[in-house]
């Protein structure tokens, strides 16, 4: 690595990313589970095989219109381990506090993410808390560990993607970037923007039922967004992607925020959306159930896995044209989740 500092933009999502998890954790995390790259692990285990991921949150407010940091770690936790086409049952969560954080603030926090947790039908089993000195950390971080059952026969993940599938998105993107960017700058719209922070152990459900092997690869696509999980996609599989501009659903607020402010919706972070990959055979019939779901009533179908220009994304523009969606270097908007 040429660094020899950690940057913001090495919590991207992006490039630097890449760089950081390929030449420093891989080389040294080498368990095989670990080398596929996915939100989390699944691993045998006597009587079946359960999946684990861990994440840690450090949200930047850490309260924002439609959620806050608590509410946020249940969230993404288990959607985490629910993209592995397991069901979550299970949560760790280690907190670690800056001295002088209010107590009316952490009791808020400690009520949403047991709120959150009853809401996913899981629960918080382990926790653990540490305090620093006031300036060694902002506020709060939170720590989580997912749990997860795996039933026999599913096999889930980035690099089962092949050519002919289609790409299922179960609805708007980017609004949990611009509701914590709103609330991080105090910028208010004439139509505010929530963030969809949600648990989407449900929705998997309901597609997995629906489509039940035909379904190859779920993903949600919350730090660097829809484009850097696409990217991810393309690399784990060897396979090439096209999407197409006008089907990807933006609401109106969210695209003026992004004219406003310079961002590119296609990499703002959501916390309540899954992007699934799944055989052509099955793509009606899915996208059918992930409608009938109410966090996936926008689903649309926005691309295609193709054999062509084989590792890379492609997005068929509004204009007609054609350009390259690879990953941002840096970081569009830091400490997003």
């Amino acid at each position: 690595m040429k660094d020899d500092r950690i940057l913001l933009s090495h919590g991207s999502g992006g490039k630097k990313s890449r760089e950081l998890t390929e030449r420093l954790f891989l080389k040294h995390f080498d368990d095989p589970a670990l080398l596929l790259l996915n939100d989390q692990a699944v691993m045998e285990r006597p009587g079946g095989r359960i999946a684990v991921s861990t994440d840690t949150y450090t949200v930047d407010p850490i309260f924002f219109p439609g959620g806050n940091i608590g509410s946020l770690a249940v969230h993404g936790t288990v959607n985490d381990v629910a993209m592995s086409g397991a069901e979550p049952f299970a949560l760790s969560a280690g907190f670690i506090l800056e001295e002088g954080l209010p107590m009316d603030d952490l009791e808020r926090i400690v009520v949403s993410m047991a709120e959150a947790a009853r809401e996913a039908g899981v629960r918080i089993v382990t926790a653990d808390t540490k305090v620093v000195s006031r300036g060694a950390a902002d506020r709060i971080f939170i720590n989580t560990t997912g749990f997860g059952v795996l039933e026999d026969g599913l096999d889930i993940g980035g690099q089962r993607a092949l050519p002919g599938d289609r790409i299922l998105l179960s609805g708007t993107v980017g609004d949990h970037g611009v509701a914590v960017a709103s609330a991080r700058e105090g910028i208010r719209f004439s139509t505010p923007v929530v963030s969809d922070s949600a648990s989407l152990n449900g929705l998997v459900g309901v597609l997995l039922k629906s489509a039940g092997s035909g379904v190859h690869v779920m993903r949600d696509p919350t730090r660097g967004g829809l484009a850097t999980v696409l990217c991810e996609v393309a690399d784990q599989s060897g396979a090439g992607i096209e999407i197409r501009e006008e089907a990807i659903p933006v609401r109106e607020a969210v695209k003026g925020a992004c004219e406003l402010l310079g961002y590119d919706p296609l990499y703002l972070a959501n916390e309540g959306k899954m992007v699934a990959v799944v055989s052509r055979d099955v793509a009606d019939r899915g996208l059918e159930a992930m409608r009938s779901h109410p966090l996936g009533k926008d689903a649309v179908i926005i691309g295609e896995v193709t054999s062509d220009h084989p590792g890379r994304v492609v997005l068929r523009t509004v204009l007609g044209g054609r350009r390259l969606v690879d990953r941002l270097t840096g970081d569009m908007l830091p400490r997003i989740c």
